[in-house]
């Protein structure tokens, strides 16, 4: 008998993420099934939840992105299904969720993250949108706080293109989020584990064609250079390292997440991005290739986060 029990990978859901959580999740599947777990692909768009109790999973794989699977819906409700699960908790995954917040706790404690205004649906007037470049400076960046994958993100380079920008975030979100534009290098770096266990993987830098590491940069295509070992002074990369563990920590994060994170050009200093607490696996996902520079196969993490699956309050 596997000692991980019966075990759901739930893939596919609702957001806007929908085909990338699937092509996650089949590869997920497909390593723990060749590991020998008995894992079951689970689409909680096309079936309730509570079935998952009913059919006698032991632990979930939450190979879910974006909304209801990474905001901390999904984890509560296999809190309250009494279901482990991979990744953060209810809280940490709510907040790492919510760019505005994350970014508001993290400058509380004094984490470098660009300067950024959060336009309500109160506050998307036409004056109340034309002043953000005023705030902010051009280049600036316009996107749904509460999105991934590049999502209807839009880099405005002139006042004319604000409003074109903030209508295409509020097709995804009814709150926008208005951020400075880092000039420099992008690089990510993930991490494994919990609190003061946590540990970061090496850091990759990402190389996009013209500098646009947009979806189809992401997840199609070819041509997006991602460099691990990543050619960064060891001083920085260490940095890097010590920022993403702060992050990871001070929002509540476990198991493992990956945080993104921009260098600026004109003096090196890193600026935290956001925190994802369900990270892709897919054939052009950054947390494998960290991973297996760091010695871990695509099928060994794949077991290492479902055997740190977890509840928030197991005991209860």
């Amino acid at each position: 008998m596997n000692p991980l029990g019966k075990v759901a990978v739930l893939m596919g859901g609702s957001s806007a993420e929908r085909q990338v959580s699937l092509m996650s999740g089949n590869g997920v599947l497909e390593a723990l099934r060749r590991a020998g777990v008995d894992a079951h692909p689970f689409d909680p768009a096309e079936r309730e939840l509570a079935e998952l109790k009913h059919a006698g999973f032991e632990r979930a794989f939450i190979a879910l992105h974006g909304r209801h699977g990474e905001d901390g819906t999904v984890q509560g409700a296999l809190e309250l299904l009494r279901i482990p699960y991979t990744g953060s908790g209810v809280m940490a995954s709510a907040i790492a969720m919510d760019k505005v917040m994350t970014k508001r706790i993290w400058a509380a404690e004094g984490l470098p993250t660009p300067r950024w205004a959060w336009l309500s649906p109160e506050r998307q007037a036409r004056e109340d949108v034309i002043a953000v470049p005023d705030q902010l400076g051009l280049p600036l960046i316009v996107k749904p706080p509460r999105e991934g994958s590049s999502i209807g993100i839009t880099k405005v380079s002139g006042y004319s293109e604000m409003q074109d920008a903030v209508k295409l975030a509020c097709e995804y979100d009814a709150d926008v989020l208005c951020e400075e534009f880092i000039e420099g290098e992008e690089v990510t770096c993930a991490v494994l584990g919990d609190g003061p266990a946590a540990r970061a993987l090496p850091v990759i830098r990402i190389v996009a064609p013209g500098g646009n590491y947009d979806f189809e940069h992401k997840y199609f295509s070819e041509e997006t250079g991602y460099h691990c070992p990543s050619g960064l002074p060891p001083a920085e990369e260490a940095e890097i390292q010590r920022l993403t563990l702060a992050a990871y920590r001070l929002l509540g994060c476990r198991g493992w997440g990956r945080a993104d994170l921009m260098i600026r050009a004109s003096d090196r200093k890193p600026f935290l991005l956001e925190m994802n607490t369900s990270p892709g696996m897919t054939s052009h996902s950054l947390v494998p290739l960290a991973a297996r520079v760091a010695g871990l196969g695509y099928e060994q993490l794949c077991l290492h986060v479902l055997e740190c699956a977890a509840l928030d309050h197991p005991g209860t």
